[in-house]
């Protein structure tokens, strides 16, 4: 029986921990409607809690993205490990170069397979990476990028909790399980990344359009006035996103599935226990006289 290191235990409450207060900083205006309103009739038109919950989000990612690397260095194989996220990762963020159309993206595949074949852990860490590495490359560094780190690496993360039926890699149980996965992340991270600019949007902040967050309002009315904003700019964008990862999944999951575990197979190892010598003079017989 195995059991479970206590430094994987604490690595993945921190994962856990940092992921909630990550979200809150997407999440604010929906629990916070009282506190959003801090500053309003100030100069600065009311930026002070959006800022604030911007930092706690950026400190959550670094977070993750330490307790995650360390841990897995610590364990049986990581040097490896780290070696193939590396390769993972820019092969991926080379993909972000290709054009796409609309939200099409040819990079949520890979954040996806590599999610599910190496787990939740590994999946973090692909997809966060892959977007730092890819805005890098594409000149895409802002405000908005600790946002997309986290939205990125949560789907890779979410992608290590599907279910994988033994001797079964690659089939199409596996295809249709990652084509609705897909689907769903497909919509779900542009909804989670439109918050992060929603709240700075509206015309003005004292001023109530029907799409825009304003301070004060309720939480039924935040959720109905949100769910008009994503609709109104998203809905289509989103789409295309969620087209591109059913027919990628369906083109490509198989072998890429089935290539990932080879690989898996090759670089995960435990290193063998030390050997202790018998002791000469109690194991050894006595020699006949």
């Amino acid at each position: 029986m195995t059991s479970t290191s206590p430094r994987r235990i604490s690595g993945t409450l921190a994962l856990a921990l940092a992921s909630l207060v990550g979200a809150a900083s997407f999440l604010y205006p929906f629990f916070l409607p009282t506190l959003a309103g801090v500053g309003v009739q100030t100069a600065r038109g009311g930026i002070e809690v959006p800022l604030l919950f911007t930092a706690i989000g950026v400190l959550a990612l670094l977070l993750i993205l330490v307790e995650l690397q360390d841990g897995m260095e610590s364990e049986g194989g990581g040097t490896k490990h780290l070696a193939l996220l590396g390769v993972l990762v820019a092969v991926d963020a080379s993909l972000r170069l290709m054009p796409t159309l609309l939200g099409a993206s040819p990079i949520f595949l890979l954040i996806i397979l590599v999610g599910y074949c190496y787990g939740a852990r590994f999946g973090f860490l692909m997809g966060s990476m892959t977007l730092l590495v890819s805005a890098l490359i594409t000149g895409g560094l802002g405000p908005w990028l600790p946002y997309q780190m986290l939205g990125a690496g949560w789907i890779g993360m979410t992608a290590g909790w599907l279910p994988r039926r033994s001797g079964a890699a690659g089939g199409w149980f596996e295809v249709g399980l990652l084509a609705a996965f897909g689907a769903l992340w497909g919509f779900l991270y542009g909804a989670i990344l439109n918050l992060t600019e929603w709240p700075y949007a509206a015309p003005g902040l004292q001023e109530r359009a029907g799409l825009y967050w304003t301070p004060g309002m309720g939480l039924a009315e935040t959720l109905a006035t949100y769910l008009r904003f994503y609709i109104t700019t998203s809905l289509v964008y989103d789409s295309f996103r969620a087209i591109a990862n059913v027919t990628l999944v369906l083109l490509l999951a198989r072998p890429v599935v089935r290539l990932l575990d080879r690989y898996r197979a090759r670089f995960t190892w435990q290193p063998w226990a030390p050997y202790e010598p018998l002791d000469d003079t109690a194991q050894l017989p006595r020699p006949a006289r």
